[in-house]
């Protein structure tokens, strides 16, 4: 006779918060679910659980700041109200102040008067009284002004890059993956190792990854030279070093991404890592190219936690959501995702290879090159040069007896070919294409050469995406618009019944001209009997767009409103991004 197990299964413990958390929910300014909820994520982004507060929205720094001083009897200090030339520079050590966002204020006889947001912070009081060998007394500030007024204190980028001219000095660079194999390349290495531009590189890589960053470009110009960050989609330009460090800081990048210094005829591609903190590191994809007046670079910074925030950060509304978890749950067929160059297509994918990663399924991907490391996949990077095309790899992933294929991109007949029959033959095949929106795909694809019974037997669903500014929560004010003006941009006059209203940027110190974060607006068609039928009667792109339409499927512009009216971002950025 079978007996049944009666043991339970251990419940989740909640995870333990720190005390500002601790702090904030006793005071009833925080909910506990919501506080579990910020630390979850500041585990996995890395961050300190006081910027993933401030920036979610959930405590302004104000408030938090007023709670904190009455429940922890800390003097409050308006840091507008000082001047941060007059504060000492040389009581705490730089690295100590931008680690725990602190700032010293003043000293008296044997105890130390430092600024910060979080005084139940005991490993910061500790730190500081080990370095300083003195007391610490703690002055309540707002996070925001504080982060500023230690941002401002620490040594701008061009500043170090001007006063390490004509220097020499030891920069301890291990946290950069160096990978040098060969005696040549140690050599390389060694004749760029001392130079000023290694604490300047250093300091650019980490600079953009704080500032969340996508891309960091290094631009070389007759006169001039400039770093430029791209931020939320929009580049903004950070320094402005001497235009004579460009051929040494080409140099070091090339090393250290495993390229050919010697050469700077053509273009080049590499890799390399930098290491944040003990158990974090950042990917970055480097590319290099010959202009006028030196090589400009271009590192694209690849953070493997993007892929694992989950569908919901994605920006999907529910409707599109359950569209695409169904087809990810199927045996076989093809999904492609559509959308221009930075659209977020590589995030997405990988979001649902996340999701689609288990134990028991084998899944191989071919991508030029492969942007985010995921451990349990098998990623093969394109070699055209060698041979290894986007069709060959697909050739010997079917020979290695696949569940699920992605491929990089779609850009010729014999790639789609061998694709539409890997996803008619029991396989899951996931890919992109540029395309302005879903129905054009299909209309691309036959273009392509496919014919129409393989594109309406293979495709399941298409995903078109494009990724708009989010309206920072903090500042964003409601915005009064003529009705004409809404029924111009797309909104029908039943949409403009309801009492919501649009909101436009304001711009504060949380955020970038009004704007933080970016959201994806999508359009998530599945390939339904209907669209199959007008695809085999080779119909075009507009009959398979009312198709859709009529099945509820929203266009580009219409999810782009309907992200207006959840105020989740202004309708000028939706007009900029999306098409009528």
């Amino acid at each position: 006779m079978a007996v049944a197990d009666t043991t339970a299964a251990p419940l989740q413990q909640p995870p333990a918060l720190p005390g500002l958390a601790r702090a904030l929910i006793a005071a009833g300014k925080l909910e506990q679910q919501a506080a579990e909820a910020v630390y979850r994520k500041a585990q996995s982004t890395g961050q300190t659980f006081i910027a993933e507060l401030t920036g979610s929205g959930a405590v302004s720094p104000a408030e938090m700041a007023h709670t904190l001083a009455t429940t922890f009897g800390v003097p409050l200090l308006d840091l507008d109200a000082i001047d941060p030339q007059r504060l000492p520079r040389t009581l705490l050590d730089g690295k100590l102040c931008q680690k725990y966002r602190v700032v010293a204020l003043a000293k008296r006889n044997n105890r130390i008067s430092v600024a910060t947001a979080d005084p139940s912070d005991q490993q910061a009081a500790e730190r500081i009284k080990f370095a300083t060998q003195m007391g610490v007394d703690w002055v309540l500030t707002e996070y925001d002004k504080l982060s500023r007024l230690v941002d401002a204190q620490s040594t701008t980028a061009a500043e170090t890059m001007d006063s390490l001219i004509g220097d020499d000095f030891q920069f301890d660079d291990a946290s950069l993956d160096m990978g040098l194999a060969g005696d040549e390349d140690k050599a390389a290495s060694a004749e760029v190792e001392d130079a000023p531009v290694v604490k300047f590189l250093h300091k650019m890589l980490l600079d953009a990854f704080s500032a969340r960053a996508s891309d960091i470009h290094f631009e070389p110009y007759e006169h001039n030279y400039r770093v430029r960050f791209r931020i939320d989609g929009e580049l903004r330009e950070m320094a402005a070093p001497p235009v004579a460090i460009k051929e040494k800081l080409a140099s070091r990048i090339k090393v250290i991404s495993k390229m050919d210094i010697s050469e700077k005829r053509v273009p080049q591609d590499g890799r390399m890592k930098l290491k944040i903190g003990p158990e974090r590191v950042i990917d970055f994809r480097v590319s290099t190219l010959p202009t006028l007046f030196g090589e400009k670079i271009v590192i694209r910074i690849l953070d493997p936690a993007a892929a694992r925030l989950g569908i919901d950060a994605l920006g999907y509304e529910p409707d599109e959501r359950a569209r695409l978890m169904d087809a990810i749950k199927r045996p076989y067929g093809m999904i492609l995702v559509t959308g221009p160059t930075g659209s977020g297509k590589t995030v997405s994918l990988y979001t649902c290879l996340n999701m689609l990663n288990k134990a028991g399924v084998n899944i191989a991907t071919a991508e030029d090159p492969s942007e985010i490391v995921m451990p349990g996949v098998n990623q093969v990077n394109v070699n055209e040069k060698a041979g290894l095309t986007f069709a060959s790899a697909l050739r010997a992933f079917l020979r290695q007896d696949p569940d699920i294929i992605m491929v990089g991109e779609i850009r010729d007949l014999e790639t789609a070919d061998i694709a539409m029959k890997a996803a008619q033959t029991g396989h899951l095949v996931l890919s992109t294409l540029h395309t302005n929106d879903a129905p054009a795909t299909l209309t691309r694809l036959r273009n392509m050469g496919i014919a129409p019974f393989n594109i309406a037997s293979s495709v399941i669903l298409i995903s078109a995406q494009r990724l708009a500014r989010r309206l920072c929560p903090n500042c964003k004010q409601p915005l009064d618009l003529p009705k004409q003006n809404l029924l111009d941009a797309g909104f029908t006059p039943a949409d403009l019944d309801g009492t919501w209203q649009p909101y436009r940027p304001v711009g504060c110190s949380a955020c970038n001209e009004g704007y933080k974060g970016r959201v994806g607006i999508y359009q998530v068609m599945p390939i339904s009997e209907g669209i199959q039928n007008i695809i085999l009667a080779d119909g075009n792109a507009v009959e398979i767009g009312r198709q859709a339409q009529a099945e509820g499927v929203r266009s580009l512009r219409q999810s782009g409103l309907l992200k207006v009216r959840l105020g989740m971002t202004s309708l000028e950025e939706v007009l900029a991004v999306t098409n009528q």
